[in-house]
């Protein structure tokens, strides 16, 4: 038997977590406002919105004009990863091991906690309980991922929805192509073909739609039959390590801004939390004085704790800027687990090829998140079925 896989969903975060400085404006109608130099259409709304007609992904100048009274709230990186990362602890402090997928998005498993709370449904709500219900979250739970995912997609705020493995196909069947991880043009071809819902979706060969949608279509259609088994892996504890400066007035020089992030990094690598240990991943984060922030992350091809290298990997991420700022910070995402490099007197062959291959990894790792990086096995090569012939296993070294 399969272990159960949980999604828990929080709709709309990126807005939910920018109107925490401003609660006010949930009752009004309200929208993300576009990242400044992209295509000018609106994230996720308010309920007020909605029922004004406003939805997520309309162009700015049609919202405007459908609702002269709407609100644009600029959007606020920093704070939403902050409190992104305040739910996942409390996750974690409630005993589940996570897998972030993305911000308002995240998967666990159930089984090593079910005996602790007193069963699934129970374990389901302490997870619930452990966001809160300010931020109206709803968990699905399945046997595959995409299907937990749909599950958290249609329930209600505070709920839990429990799909079992007989009735997936039969849950999936009726729900939207919206809920595929699908281009617009690729989800408007299907839909010039008949193709609205993901039973239809999933009852097409797939090599079909393969060639007519390339490896994105074939994946879809995956997707439409439940998605993949592999269970959730538990990320690695962050860094808690992070500094910041107040100015006492807007500043828009670059000079000024680089030496104080030239001022921060000397002060950071000097933490004692740090032990000596080597930088991997860093974030940038700026208050800009129309409201909202801005956040920059990198992640170093070598881990280091040279002040210079770091001055130089976030030094271009600066001239990103979108207006003067009233604060900076850094952070140390991700340090090495050890404190210096063990050399070897003789090196047997190919062990600095293998050396670059898992540093490799661990920067993809750092830069994209725990299973990121899968390997393929084989477990029925006679299988009919494409997709039962191998699975996708997290790749940990």
């Amino acid at each position: 038997m399969f272990p159960v896989i949980a999604c828990l969903l929080i709709p709309g975060f990126e807005l939910r977590a920018a109107l925490l400085a401003r609660p006010r404006l949930v009752l009004r109608p309200a929208a993300l406002a576009p990242v400044e130099g992209t295509e000018p259409l609106l994230g996720p709304v308010t309920a007020v919105a909605a029922a004004a007609g406003i939805r997520p992904g309309m162009r700015l100048g049609e919202a405007l004009a459908t609702c002269p009274s709407l609100v644009l709230v600029e959007q606020d990186p920093a704070r939403a990863e902050q409190a992104w990362e305040g739910l996942l602890r409390r996750l974690e402090d409630a005993g589940f091991a996570v897998e972030p997928a993305e911000p308002g998005c995240v998967y666990f498993e159930t089984r090593g906690v079910e005996r602790l709370y007193g069963g699934l449904e129970k374990a389901l709500e302490r997870a619930l309980a452990a966001v809160g219900t300010g931020w109206e979250a709803r968990v699905g739970a399945a046997e595959r991922r995409f299907a937990a995912l749909a599950a958290a997609s249609v329930a209600r705020a505070g709920q839990a929805l429990v799909v079992s493995d007989e009735r997936r196909s039969e849950f999936l069947g009726p729900l939207p192509l919206d809920l595929l991880p699908l281009e617009r043009e690729r989800a408007g071809e299907l839909r010039e073909l008949g193709v609205r819902r993901l039973g239809e979706l999933a009852r097409l060969p797939g090599a079909a739609v393969a060639e007519r949608l390339g490896p994105i279509g074939r994946h879809a259609w995956s997707l439409a039959r439940g998605g993949a088994a592999a269970p959730p892996h538990g990320r690695r504890p962050p860094a808690e390590i992070a500094e910041a400066i107040e100015f006492p007035e807007a500043i828009d020089n670059e000079l000024t801004i680089r030496r104080a992030l030239a001022a921060l990094v000397d002060t950071i690598l000097a933490r004692p939390e740090r032990a000596d240990r080597f930088v991997r991943k860093l974030a940038v984060t700026a208050k800009l004085v129309g409201g909202g922030s801005w956040r920059r992350t990198a992640t170093l091809r070598d881990p280091t704790a040279e002040r210079d290298r770091l001055r130089a990997a976030l030094g271009p991420k600066l001239t990103e800027l979108p207006a003067p700022v009233t604060g900076l910070g850094l952070e140390l995402v991700e340090l090495t687990a050890s404190r210096g490099h063990q050399l070897e007197l003789v090196r047997t062959e190919g062990a600095k090829l293998d050396d670059r291959l898992h540093e490799g990894l661990r920067q993809v790792r750092a830069a994209t998140g725990t299973g990121s990086v899968c390997t393929v096995v084989e477990v029925a090569p006679w299988s009919r079925i494409p997709e039962a012939r191998a699975l996708l296993v997290p790749r940990d070294e």
